[in-house]
């Protein structure tokens, strides 16, 4: 399942960050950031307008991310 795609107050943990071509720079931010494999995460909140951005957990730290970005991420949700 895609990060995009995980219902509003889910928990997941990151599987994967797909990069769209050679030297992603935006799926090398989305690691840096922490979208890493085994990492925690949880859909807080979607904006208004289109569902974006979405307002995403990990750990203590909240990020805004457009679902174009979050859909990068390939999440298994969890209980």
């Amino acid at each position: 399942m895609r990060l995009s795609d995980l219902p509003k107050g889910a928990n997941a943990v990151v599987e994967r960050v797909d990069d769209a071509h050679a030297n992603d720079l935006i799926a090398q931010r989305l690691r840096d950031l922490g979208f890493v494999a085994g990492e925690h995460v949880k859909l807080v909140a979607r904006g208004p307008v289109g569902a974006d951005p979405l307002l995403i957990q990990i750990g203590s730290t909240r990020f805004a991310l457009r679902r174009a970005e979050a859909a990068r991420v390939t999440v298994r949700e969890v209980a």
